[in-house]
C-alpha cells in the first residue's frame, strides 16, 4: 500500500518515499557509473596483468630450482647428469640401460617433469660432467628477450664454467 500525504488543498498524493522508490535509476545516473567502473578497471587491469607476468617468471626460476636440485641428486645416485637424449624424463622414469638402474634411486619428481608456465618445455643440455644447462625461452617461447621474455633459469651465458 502506498503512504499518502495531503496537501493544503485537500488533495491526497503519494508520500516523497514512496514515489522516490519507485522511480528506479536514470540512464544518467548508469551511464556515471558505468564510466566510474570504466575508468578504475582501466588504472587497475593492467597492474594486475603485469603481475601475473612476474609471477611466471618467479614460478619458472622456482621450478628450475628445484628440477635442478633433483638432477644433482640423481647425479649423486647414477654418477652423471642425464644425457640430452635422456633428458629430463630420466627424473621421473627409470633408465633403461641395466647399469643405471642399480643405481637409480628415483623417481626424483613426485609427478611427470613439468612445463614452464608459458605451456612449454624445459630446455635441457648436459655441459660434461659438473654442469647443465636449464632454463626457460620466457613468456615469447623464443631465445633470447628481455622483461618477461627473457631467457629464465641457467641459460648456456649464465651457466658456470667447469
Amino acid at each position: 500500500m502506498a503512504t499518502t500525504a495531503s496537501n493544503i488543498d485537500g488533495i491526497s498524493r503519494p508520500a516523497p518515499e514512496a514515489t522516490r522508490l519507485s522511480r528506479g535509476f536514470t540512464l544518467l545516473e548508469m551511464l556515471v557509473v558505468l564510466v566510474i567502473i570504466g575508468l578504475v578497471a582501466g588504472l587497475v587491469g593492467p597492474q594486475l596483468l603485469g603481475r601475473v607476468d612476474t609471477s611466471k617468471v618467479t614460478a619458472a626460476d622456482t621450478q628450475i630450482k628445484m628440477l635442478k636440485s633433483a638432477l644433482d641428486t640423481m647425479r649423486l645416485d647414477i654418477g652423471r647428469y642425464p644425457t640430452k637424449e635422456e633428458g629430463l624424463d630420466l627424473l621421473a622414469v627409470a633408465p633403461k640401460d641395466e647399469r643405471l638402474v642399480r643405481r637409480w634411486h628415483g623417481p626424483y619428481l613426485a609427478d611427470i617433469v613439468p612445463l614452464d608456465p608459458w605451456s612449454n618445455p624445459y630446455q635441457y643440455a648436459p655441459e660434461g660432467s659438473t654442469t647443465v644447462i636449464l632454463y626457460s625461452f620466457g613468456a615469447d617461447g623464443k631465445a633470447g628477450g628481455e622483461g618477461v621474455n627473457a631467457d629464465i633459469g641457467l641459460t648456456p651465458k649464465t651457466a658456470p664454467a667447469q
